[in-house]
């Protein structure tokens, strides 16, 4: 039976992918960006129900109108940027490889309107910075994984301060969020990570396998970025939603960030 409820995910997960496809390219041209955003947030909902994840919101969500927002989050699976979709339109920046992913990247770029960064190349950090700050000063709200990689969501591994420049420049309010992933019982789950050598097939295979994993957001209290640079601005988020492992009474000390980041992807 099991086997069976992954097939049939399989399938429902195609087809809604298809009808995504679709509406990207026979609707979106006529549509305003309030509407795209509306459709872009019930296509990531459902996307989760189809391969069967819930989501469980936590703390005050962001007031993302009005003014440039940036959420930082740390970042456990690919489910990551389709937890926070369901909940908000936000641009993410990615690595420019997602972009020639089949379908994946096509729909990133063209119905979630994400920005590329070339990571090879140390120039395009600069260019990077200019254009997410644009985005920020017109009020738009932006998302990121300052970590830089996944980790299998037991611990927080150490942010890239170069990440929050956009943030500083722009004087944007930034919103610290934790995500993590946890089985019907409420009991970590692994299922969920995608980190290491793991293909996204293998991952993918797991969590439709799984069934009932739920994706816990917490959104923690909102940081000013006006008077601060990048490195405190980077250490204040990373600080707070470090906080919650403790809270958890687990913690996550530097011997354990030092495994997870040689394990990560």
């Amino acid at each position: 039976m099991p086997n069976l409820s992954a097939n049939l995910r399989i399938v429902r997960l195609a087809g809604h992918t298809l009808a995504g496809v679709l509406t990207v390219l026979l609707l979106f041209p006529f549509l305003d960006r309030s509407e795209r955003e509306k459709r872009l947030v019930r296509w990531a909902g459902r996307l989760l129900a189809v391969v069967g994840v819930r989501i469980a919101v936590k703390g005050r969500r962001p007031a993302v109108r009005g003014g440039g927002a940036l959420i930082v989050a740390n970042h456990v699976s690919w489910l990551d940027i389709h937890v926070i979709h369901s909940l908000l339109p936000a641009r993410f920046i990615s690595k420019a490889e997602v972009r020639n992913w089949p379908v994946i990247g096509w729909l990133a770029d063209k119905a979630g309107g994400t920005l590329f960064l070339e990571r090879t190349r140390k120039s395009d950090a600069k260019r990077m910075n200019e254009v997410m700050a644009g985005h920020l000063r017109a009020g738009d709200c932006l998302a990121l994984f300052p970590e830089g990689t996944t980790s299998d969501g037991r611990a927080l591994l150490p942010f890239y301060p170069g990440l929050f420049q956009p943030a500083v420049a722009a004087e944007a309010t930034v919103w610290p969020a934790r995500i993590r992933y946890l089985d019907a019982a409420g009991r970590y789950c692994h299922d969920a990570a995608y980190y290491g050598d793991m293909s996204l097939a293998t991952s993918l295979a797991k969590i439709l396998r799984a069934g009932g994993i739920v994706a816990e957001i917490e959104f923690l209290p909102v940081l000013d970025a006006r008077g601060l640079g990048r490195k405190e601005l980077a250490a204040r988020a990373e600080s707070a939603i470090r906080a919650t492992w403790a809270a958890d009474g687990r913690g996550s000390g530097p011997d354990t960030d030092a495994s997870l980041r040689a394990g990560s992807r």
